[in-house]
């Protein structure tokens, strides 16, 4: 029995610690010194510097305050982007050119409105394609979900951030991420999906790494194209069609459904079409899952990501599905 009063004083003991370590002015105030968070705890550096990585749009994909691929994807694309020396860890170099073009604080206040209460919600997102053909939106499954979106972060560090807080109330004010206002993008003339690093990325006319995502791109049951295609469609809240034909694993109906629009819609917010039919760029329901799980032959990235990629591109702008050879050269 000592023992395991002893070990429950421990776990109490732990929650304040951490608690205090993800407070606002930890966060904002963190720095690099050499030493890099590990993925297995929330870090303060590293919500800072995933942020950092957001504002430059080498993204990280979900905001979660754990140094994982994603980040270290990232750092990679900034280093070679800014003339830096590559690696996958961050290093005081690509800490030093983050923050000389980032010195707002990384995190804000924002108080909860009516708006952001007012829905309409899913009571619960249908694990299975075929129960959610029947559904009138495929909308978010409440204020929390949708906050953590727009500020692109994920539920369980926003729920850190804000101990207590259920989201559901007007006036409240909460801790969020400080996300500045979307510049006018420079339109992207090439699109490029690496198949093997799980990765987009848009470049200029002028051949300059103009943003960066991480992206889940197909796997070994439904591969994505090879070769290069081209934009054929920009479809905001698009509906979702299953056709038979595309045969995933799970679904069983045997004639083609429609599922109506929703960020959590198996294809997101957003729609880049392809001219191979069936096959595009698009968001995602499940932000956490972005690079780390398969795709049924399509390039899924995190709804924020697919919005920005969006407005940067536009009919005929070519996206070419390469290796990690092919990258390289």
């Amino acid at each position: 029995m000592k023992r395991i009063v002893l070990l429950a004083g421990l776990l109490c003991l732990a929650e304040p610690a951490l608690a205090a370590a993800l407070k606002p002015d930890a966060i904002n105030a963190a720095e690099f010194s050499g030493k890099i968070p590990t993925e297995e705890k929330l870090s303060p550096l590293a919500v800072k510097l995933q942020v950092l990585l957001d504002r430059a749009h080498f993204s990280p994909g979900e905001i979660d305050g754990r140094f994982g691929e994603n980040v270290e994807k990232a750092l990679l694309a900034y280093a070679e982007a800014n003339a830096l020396p590559p690696g996958k860890a961050l290093t005081p170099e690509i800490w030093a050119k983050l923050k000389a073009n980032s010195g707002d604080p990384v995190l804000a206040q924002y108080t909860i409105t009516a708006e952001d209460l007012k829905g309409p919600f899913l009571a619960k997102l249908p694990a299975k394609m075929e129960q959610m053909k029947t559904l009138k939106h495929l909308n978010y499954t409440g204020p929390k979900e949708a906050l953590s979106e727009r500020f692109h972060i994920s539920q369980e560090l926003l729920a850190e951030l804000n101990p207590g807080q259920k989201f559901n109330r007007a006036g409240d004010a909460i801790t969020i991420v400080s996300l500045p206002p979307e510049a006018m993008p420079t339109p992207a003339v090439r699109v490029e999906v690496d198949k093997e690093r799980q990765t987009v990325k848009a470049f200029g006319a002028d051949g300059a790494l103009l943003a960066f995502y991480p992206a889940s791109v197909g796997s070994e049951e439904k591969p994505t194209p090879s070769g290069s295609l081209k934009v054929d469609t920009v479809d905001a809240n698009p509906n979702y069609r299953y056709n038979p034909k595309y045969k995933f694993s799970g679904v069983k109906s045997k004639t083609p459904f429609n599922i109506k629009p929703g960020p959590n819609n198996p294809v997101g917010a957003m729609w880049i079409g392809l001219t191979e039919p069936g096959y595009g760029i698009h968001g995602t329901a499940e932000p956490s899952r972005v690079s780390k799980s398969d795709s049924h032959g399509c390039v899924r990235l995190t709804n924020w990501d697919v919005l920005r990629l969006s407005r940067m591109v536009k009919k005929g702008v070519e996206v070419a599905f390469v290796d990690d050879q092919q990258a390289a050269k």
